[in-house]
């Protein structure tokens, strides 16, 4: 006997031996399950450049397109609403305001498509290749994360612009909005991944979901509007419990509550003050957020066997 075992049964040489597991070698086929974005790092990476590669290929603009979309996005909502529907004038700060929940409401519907597109878009690789599933999916958050970082640094060189200043409380409102955001959304995606390789229309159904989900959080107006219509009603609740509500407040309270115009704007305006500020319902979108994650990843989980014979 060796440490690979009797080398007279067929499998034999598939086992690695404990200094081969040491350095990551492990028998054809084992799963880690959810883990698989953590052990399989080199692979992940691959896919992230695959990813990146394709989505800009013969593209003479490539990651300028990062700054382009949200740039042609803010200036068409700012002028509709900032300037046509006065809301400028009664909210100080009103790009910043804007742009602050545009940045949100970008990354969720990039991560949610994407990965809901994953498992079906990769469908060669995964009927031909063993790759663990969950490496699909993971790959598009990434690369929606590269994407949202030039958005971001815009965000924060408009906010320095109208005096804002990083605190303890903007980084910690802003650390909580992103964990948030992309638990909750990669729940989302591994669940409509699954359902998606099976049936084609749920993609279509996300693509409503991301152009509905601009308008049923405060990204375009402030919140204390939709307080003042339904206030007391299960409508406002759910409106508040709304994972993406919390998060684009907490970027409202990261980059825009603080500004010196907004400050000095409170007196006269108690509006302003958000509910429940600083970081308001966070601890629910933290919990919604981690419920939806389980449920998406168990139900990828169950279905990921099923993915070659579906595509």
């Amino acid at each position: 006997m060796t440490e690979h075992g009797d080398a007279s049964r067929p499998d034999a040489l598939t086992v690695p031996t404990r200094a081969e597991q040491a350095q990551g070698w492990r028998a054809p086929g084992q799963d880690a399950g959810w883990l698989n974005p953590i052990r399989e790092r080199f692979l992940l990476r691959l896919l992230v450049r695959k990813e990146l590669r394709v989505r800009y290929r013969g593209s003479m603009l490539g990651m300028l397109w990062s700054y382009v979309k949200p740039a042609v996005q803010f200036i068409v909502f700012y002028i509709a609403l900032g300037v046509f529907l006065q809301l400028s004038k009664a909210t100080p700060a009103y790009a910043v305001y804007l742009f602050s929940g545009i940045v949100v409401v970008n990354l969720f519907g990039e991560i949610f498509g994407n990965a809901t597109r994953s498992i079906s878009g990769n469908g060669a690789l995964v009927a031909k290749i063993y790759l663990p599933s969950q490496l699909f999916p993971w790959s598009s958050m990434i690369v929606a994360l590269v994407h949202f970082v030039p958005q971001l640094l815009v965000l924060v060189v408009g906010a320095l612009l109208f005096g804002w200043l990083p605190s303890p409380t903007a980084l910690v409102a802003f650390a909580l909005g992103m964990m948030i955001l992309v638990i909750f959304t990669m729940g989302l995606g591994m669940l409509t991944a699954a359902l998606n390789a099976a049936f084609r229309d749920v993609e279509n159904f996300v693509d409503l979901i991301v152009m509905v989900a601009t308008w049923l959080s405060p990204v375009l107006y402030r919140i204390s509007m939709v307080q003042e219509a339904i206030d007391g009603t299960i409508w406002w609740w759910l409106y508040q419990l709304n994972p993406l509500t919390i998060v684009v407040e907490l970027f409202h309270v990261a980059f825009w509550r603080f500004s010196p115009q907004v400050v000095e704007a409170i007196p006269a305006d108690p509006s302003l003050v958000l509910p429940g500020e600083p970081f308001g319902l966070w601890w629910a979108g933290l919990l919604i957020a981690v419920a939806t994650f389980v449920i998406g990843t168990v139900v990828f989980e169950r279905s990921k066997r099923r993915f070659a014979q579906e595509l």
